[in-house]
């Protein structure tokens, strides 16, 4: 069986590639250049159908990911079935499901059925959480049981899946002689090196990756390598274990697409915005220009609530500079787990740094939107506003316009527009 990479490599177009072109400055031809080149993936299981197919990397559209999923804490599939529709109605174009409780199994049958989008997942929390129900200690798991978990959520057809390879012994090691504030604040990563520490041994992840790769071959699931050691707050960012482990990823990287086998890598979580732009060179260039799958990034840490905003701002700074894939935060970040309001606030804030990113890129055709809207503006054509509007749900609620809807209530008789207008100002805008 051949995946999207290899099929790519023989310069082959599937069905998948011009379907994932139809919304995109590119052709069918160019996508499957860009992933023979490894500069884009099309995570795609070969077990799973669905409709709205994407494809992530260079030259395309930024991508916008949800989380979604329960907690040992509170767990309802009424409630992750609300929050995957607000996702969907906000124009996700991913989810993933990173549930740690409740039936896990169920709830990822669920997304894996409903979901019209890719779905991803982080396949070491389900084992973990079995683990735990279990009475045994995260550090009773072996390779072998971690590597036949992975295969069998692969075989349900998740399509891609984030895997911490690059937490090693030797990232560790370089870890532990820096003075994080924060040292480790990725799930996965922490899992991972408590079980290195308790056992003495090697990530079973990094000690059997070519197994993995296999796996992923076997089904074209898109690997995306975790950040296990991301910084967790800006004091932290760019330091020299980040860093190690970057190079281990551009390292793994090449080794997944020398064996056919579709790769993106996972990008940092808080980073101040001035330094938001080497962090995305350092991984181009680090490794080979492979897709890049950033959390926000947040370049400030005191915005509890407004996080969503928070990590707009750097999502938008990451995705000019090079990032492919936003992972959405909510305003529920470090609080708690997000409700359904959540889940839309975080998506359309995602989605807006997106849009704003592909118009620093110079994507063509991206600023081609905004000068639909503008020229509803410009002629006060408020249903016209509405439908360009991001969230037209939301914006038919919030206006306000005069009685004879000439102006909305902020400027009434003195709008700008209006009064440019009746004075015969120059309309070659249009």
């Amino acid at each position: 069986m051949m995946t999207q990479l290899d099929y790519a490599r023989k310069g082959i177009v599937t069905d998948e590639m011009i379907r994932a072109v139809a919304d995109e400055p590119m052709s069918p031809e160019e996508l499957r250049d860009r992933i023979a080149r490894g500069h884009a993936v099309l995570p795609k299981n070969r077990h799973r159908s669905f409709s709205r197919i994407h494809a992530v990397g260079q030259g395309l559209k930024t991508k916008v990911n949800a989380n979604l999923g329960s907690s040992g804490e509170c767990f309802s599939l009424e409630l992750e079935a609300s929050k995957l529709g607000a996702a969907l109605d906000a124009g996700t174009h991913s989810i993933m499901d990173l549930s740690t409780g409740g039936d896990l199994q169920g709830l990822r049958r669920f997304f894996l059925e409903n979901s019209p989008v890719m779905v991803g997942a982080v396949p070491i929390y389900t084992l973990a959480t079995e683990l735990v129900l279990q009475g045994r200690e995260l550090e009773e798991m072996d390779g072998e049981e971690l590597l036949r978990s992975i295969e069998k959520q692969c075989g349900e057809g998740i399509d891609y899946i984030t895997v911490h390879c690059g937490v090693t012994r030797a990232s560790v090691q370089r870890l532990e002689s820096y003075e994080r504030l924060m040292p480790c604040v990725s799930r996965g990563g922490s899992i991972l090196m408590h079980w290195m520490r308790r056992n003495g041994a090697e990530n079973p992840l990094f000690q059997y990756y070519d197994d993995l790769v296999s796996i992923a071959h076997a089904h074209d699931v898109t690997l995306s390598l975790g950040d296990g050691l991301r910084p967790g707050t800006i004091v932290d960012a760019t330091d020299g274990a980040q860093l190690e482990e970057l190079v281990i990823l551009g390292e793994l990287a090449r080794r997944a697409r020398a064996r056919g086998a579709q790769v993106m890598i996972e990008g940092p979580g808080h980073v101040p915005l001035q330094d938001i732009q080497a962090n995305m060179i350092l991984q181009k260039r680090l490794c080979e220009g492979a897709p890049f799958y950033v959390l926000g990034p947040l370049p400030t840490d005191i915005a509890p609530g407004y996080d969503h905003i928070t990590a707009a701002i750097g999502g938008a700074v990451a995705g000019m500079a090079g990032a492919d894939f936003l992972c959405y935060v909510t305003p529920a970040e470090h609080l708690g787990l997000p409700n359904t309001d959540d889940v839309l606030q975080g998506v359309m804030a995602t989605r807006i740094a997106a849009h704003v990113s592909d118009i620093a890129k110079g994507l063509p055709g991206a600023m081609e939107w905004d000068r639909r809207m503008s020229k509803c503006r410009l002629s006060l054509d408020w249903e016209g506003m509405i439908a360009e509007a991001i969230d037209p749900a939301l914006a038919r609620r919030r206006l306000e316009v005069t009685h004879d809807r000439e102006a909305c209530t902020m400027c009434g008789k003195l709008c700008a527009v209006r009064i440019s207008r009746e004075s015969g100002g120059p309309t070659s805008g249009l």
